[in-house]
């Protein structure tokens, strides 16, 4: 059989003739609204279990790690979170600036609008935070709920030591995996959503809905690029020939632009670095790490695309639900983003922890695999910043130490 054009083609030919459908044939295009509805309700499906076994995985492994680790840990995760929070924070000022939303108009239900528009009792925000039933929180898919009890989980296992967690362990790997793979089917359908998604948008609200997306498509790339300078001058900073290092990462840094998935990019990003002397010790324990929870690209899509979706709904955010969106942003981005398409899981993430409906999602949807695509190979400059700062600042001894750790 002859093959199919990759993804991003096929997106792109959906993208023109749903917009064709939705200009055209303007009763079509509303009637595949409930196409696109599906897409996003298989979207949240995963999200739940994905999140719980990513966290608490992740956590696990800080706990069971943290004797070890010493000066390694401080560095490295301390720079995993900083670098997320100026990510998301270059996401949230770009959106105040430029306001790419505003050119769509969606009607949010008064419940959603009630929920992010309010201020925010802290109080209660903090008492939300514990779930008396994690089930139904769960069920609810109250995400920020889950979160903290998958962390919980993950450093309660961690308690166990290695032996006792490990069949544990073993089984949130495998569920992790199976969740993987269900994305990754629902994904392959995007093309078909997508083309659903902008019909009905196009039948709805016109041209100014494309205009909106291109502008979100502009807006994130400016945001890559300025994160991308930022590295450079780590660069600069860290290492004697910091050109000749952002040339030399080039080809894992594509590689993960067209497979958008960091995961393939990995073993010749590894080969790369050590290439240009960079111990194997300190690499192969920094880079697994790294592709986990400093995935920079992802942040900021975040950030930028939440704020973006607000805006579409007519929500005015204050600074304090800003903060919020940060902090959202910040544990949303970490663990669950290494695979293609897995950032939009992660913004469904932070916009169940904001109240807003389903269907934002697809806002977003029709334009995410564009999207993925920058963010995907920014996450390798990224990376390779945290090796330089983990080079320069963090105990060679302990890497030594952690890198047996994880080899065994």
């Amino acid at each position: 059989m002859r093959k199919l054009p990759g993804l991003p083609a096929q997106i792109l030919a959906a993208l023109l003739v749903g917009a064709l459908i939705g200009w055209l044939w303007p009763s079509a295009g509303l009637a595949l609204q409930p196409v696109g509805q599906a897409f996003v309700a298989a979207i949240k499906m995963v999200v739940i279990p994905l999140v719980f076994c990513a966290v608490a995985l992740g956590t696990m492994k800080m706990g069971l790690d943290s004797p070890r680790l010493g000066r390694v840990a401080v560095v490295a995760f301390g720079w995993f979170y900083l670098a997320g929070a100026i990510a998301i924070s270059i996401g949230l000022g770009l959106d105040s600036i430029f306001h790419p939303g505003r050119g769509i108009s969606v009607a949010g239900s008064a419940e959603a609008t009630a929920h992010v528009t309010a201020a925010i009792n802290w109080t209660q925000f903090l008492l939300d935070l514990i779930p008396s039933n994690v089930i139904a929180a769960m069920a609810q898919q109250k995400v920020l709920p889950t979160l903290v009890f998958a962390a919980l989980f993950g450093f309660g296992l961690a308690s166990l030591g290695a032996t006792r967690a490990r069949p544990m362990a073993d089984v949130l790997d495998t569920i992790l995996a199976v969740m993987f793979r269900i994305t990754g089917w629902i994904v392959a359908l995007a093309p078909l959503a997508v083309l659903a998604v902008i019909a009905w948008l196009t039948a709805s609200q016109g041209s100014s809905t494309l205009w909106a997306l291109a502008k979100l498509v502009s807006v994130m790339y400016l945001g890559y690029a300025i994160f991308a300078l930022l590295i450079l001058g780590g660069f600069a900073l860290l290492h004697p020939r910091p050109l000749r290092l952002a040339r030399e990462m080039l080809a894992p840094a594509l590689l993960a632009f067209v497979t958008r998935s960091s995961e393939v990019a990995l073993p010749l990003h590894m080969e790369k670095l050590e290439e240009n002397g960079f111990e194997n010790r300190t690499v192969s324990v920094v880079l697994p790490l790294g592709y986990s929870f400093n995935l920079d690209g992802s942040a900021l899509y975040i950030g930028l695309a939440t704020t973006f979706i607000c805006e579409a709904y007519g929500l005015e955010l204050s600074f304090s639900r800003l903060l919020t969106i940060l902090g959202a942003a910040l544990l949303a981005s970490k663990g669950v983003a290494n695979v293609p398409a897995g950032s939009l899981v992660a913004l469904s993430t932070v916009l169940l922890a904001l109240g807003l409906p389903a269907d934002a999602l697809a806002l977003v949807a029709g334009v995410d695999v564009f999207l993925d695509m920058g963010r995907t190979g920014l996450n390798v400059f990224g990376n390779t910043l945290c090796v330089l700062i983990v080079k320069r600042f963090g105990d060679r001894t302990a890497a030594g130490e952690l890198a047996a750790v994880v080899a065994s």
